[in-house]
């Protein structure tokens, strides 16, 4: 019988030191929940962004390059987006919508919409999420609550490797994939289109 227990005890040590191993391996950063930052001053937001690199949304396929994002705030509270970009037939696409600031505490957390049908509708909107902010507001990382796109801008059509070493560092913090970030084409910054991991990485 005490052979038994002994046994048992044993066993019961093993399996705990088993699940006490598993708690220290660390958990995949796509099965965290996507952070906003903590505080974005709307004024100083506002203005010209070049679009340095992106995990693109559906109408921004047809960019080529130069794509930049002008903000501006509306004496209603709204957000004033107009996107536009280079397509393949050497003219510029422009895209005009309208953003909401969905968590006033922090503004971080937005819904834009280009939708324009009876008034702006915001349950079509998409989410806009503000993950990252240099604190002189030079350049941002713009995500979404379930990683389907993203977005680095910047003020500057071109940042250093060192800061998109540093970017793709909080990317992958934050779940992503920076390989899935397609850098983008600027006058001004890279003349050909790769992955954001290839830039980073000197490849």
């Amino acid at each position: 019988m005490r052979e038994q227990l002994f046994g048992i005890g044993l066993a019961l040590s093993l399996v705990s030191l088993v699940l006490a191993g598993f708690s220290w391996l660390p958990c995949r950063a796509e099965n965290h929940p996507v952070k906003t930052v903590s505080s974005v001053d709307l004024q100083r937001y506002m203005g010209k962004w070049y679009e340095i690199a992106a995990i693109p949304m559906f109408f921004e396929r047809k960019c080529v390059g130069n794509a930049t994002a002008n903000y501006a705030l509306l004496p209603d509270g709204l957000v004033k987006v107009t996107n536009s970009c280079d397509v393949a037939n050497g003219k510029r696409m422009m895209a005009e919508g309208r953003g909401k600031v969905m968590d006033p505490k922090t503004n971080a957390r937005l819904k834009v919409t280009f939708l324009h049908l009876l008034g702006w509708r915001w349950f079509a909107g998409g989410d806009y999420w503000i993950t990252g902010l240099d604190p002189e507001y030079s350049y941002a990382i713009i995500g979404h609550p379930k990683r389907k796109y993203g977005w680095i801008l910047s003020r500057t059509p071109m940042l250093s490797k060192e800061t998109l070493q540093q970017l793709s560092k909080q990317l992958e913090e934050q779940g992503y994939d920076p390989c899935d970030f397609d850098m983008t084409v600027q006058k001004a910054g890279l003349d050909t289109r790769q992955p954001l991991c290839k830039v980073v990485a000197g490849i």
